[in-house]
């Protein structure tokens, strides 16, 4: 039988919120969502959207793609998969012009650095 991804999700995210040293009204406040309704979500009552799921990881200072895999929302990249290397893709795009892929690395830099 496979894990439910709501209750571990809301396992996750009481453990996050545990080890940053937050309140669950904290985290609420930060997230800009109720207390109650975290509270809900860290004992898996509720699925939370991907809105709050942003808010939420937010709040407690972490990735939101990691709280959308613990959701079930994304799916993990496998074990012994490098991640794509953005700046490479765009170099060797044929579609795009040298000015181009300039303009897109400058762009990408300025989002996520060197």
């Amino acid at each position: 039988m496979s894990p439910n991804p709501v209750s571990d999700l809301g396992s996750y995210l009481k453990e996050q919120r545990q080890q940053a040293q937050l309140s669950l009204r904290q985290v609420a406040d930060r997230a800009g969502i109720s207390n109650p309704y975290l509270s809900q979500i860290e004992r898996g009552l509720k699925r939370p959207s991907a809105e709050i799921l942003q808010a939420i990881a937010k709040g407690l200072a972490i990735s939101a793609e990691q709280l959308y895999v613990h959701a079930g929302i994304l799916d993990a990249l496998p074990e012994g998969d490098a991640p794509v290397d953005t700046r490479q893709v765009i170099k060797n795009d044929p579609r795009l012009t040298d000015k181009q892929r300039k303009a897109l690395i400058d762009v990408y830099d300025s989002y996520v650095g060197d």
